[in-house]
């Protein structure tokens, strides 16, 4: 009796030792994307799209999808729509968790005149010092020059004199034309690293209009050199770009996780490439 009771006290041990653990849920992600499928592929997540008749893109592929339950375009043997997707992710393909439904609305971009100049406004304002060289034809001088100085990072243009015009309409092509682009009220901005002052005599040796000089930690060719290193090296990114107003590479990745991130700034650096996810975290 007593031989028996102790089998049965390691047997219940035993049971308790061996019992799984229990696993954490999945982490769902969510989307507002073109979905299509053509005669060479399934359905598919696209983050670009051809806008061709039928319009054309790929991308992963996307598991438990139902044309008959979304409303879709269809065209010689392609159908596509937009929808919100909802799913979980394996690295190679999101599989649904929930019925697809119409794409949210996106927020619009922002507007060029949002760029702000970084240099502290002088005593009366930014004002053009020689009018003769405030012109098109200088402004493009004045950047190509400063294109072939030691330590450039990038140009970029401050046109936030154009949200102070009554009417100014910037998705109307003859309020842009009219008002947009004008050399003797934009700020020219441009980025150096090292002391950006520096260059000023030779910039000013053609541009009269307002200009800001700025410090930058990487070089636009450093950039550019990161970004070619980053298109080759980095498998599953489906866009690179060297942004030289932020100072990094922007990689567009279908999911953009913790750990991933963490390589990437062990191979090129903290803070030079910035990975941008497609597909979000639910509740993100």
């Amino acid at each position: 009796m007593r031989a028996s009771w102790l089998v049965a006290v390691l047997v219940a041990l035993a049971a308790c030792g061996t019992a799984p653990a229990a696993t954490a849920p999945a982490t769902r992600y969510q989307a507002d994307a073109t979905v299509l499928a053509d005669a060479r592929h399934g359905p598919q997540l696209c983050a670009g799209v051809l806008e061709s008749l039928p319009p054309q893109c790929g991308g992963p592929d996307i598991i438990g999808w139902d044309w008959n339950a979304v409303e879709h375009s269809h065209r010689r043997g392609t159908r596509w729509g937009e929808y919100r997707v909802v799913g979980t992710w394996d690295g190679e393909r999101l599989t649904l968790t929930e019925p697809a439904r119409p794409a949210e609305p996106h927020d619009a971009p922002r507007d060029q005149t949002s760029f702000t100049t970084p240099c502290p406004k002088p005593a009366g304002g930014r004002r053009t010092v020689d009018p003769a060289k405030a012109t098109q034809e200088a402004m493009a001088a004045a950047i190509a020059r400063a294109e072939q100085l030691p330590g450039y990072a990038g140009s970029r243009l401050d046109q936030s004199y154009l949200e102070e015009i009554d009417g100014y309409d910037s998705d109307d092509p003859r309020s842009v034309e009219r008002h947009a682009d004008d050399p003797e009220r934009l700020v020219l901005n441009l980025r150096f690293t090292g002391d950006p002052g520096a260059h000023e005599p030779a910039i000013r040796e053609l541009w009269g209009g307002a200009l800001c000089l700025s410090r930058a930690e990487h070089t636009a060719a450093e950039l550019r050199t990161v970004q070619e290193k980053v298109r080759q090296e980095l498998t599953g990114a489906y866009s690179v770009s060297a942004d030289e107003r932020a100072g990094h590479v922007r990689v567009g990745v279908w999911v953009a996780t913790s750990e991933l991130q963490r390589q990437v700034d062990a191979t090129y650096g903290k803070g030079l490439v910035v990975l941008d996810g497609y597909l979000k975290p639910v509740g993100s």
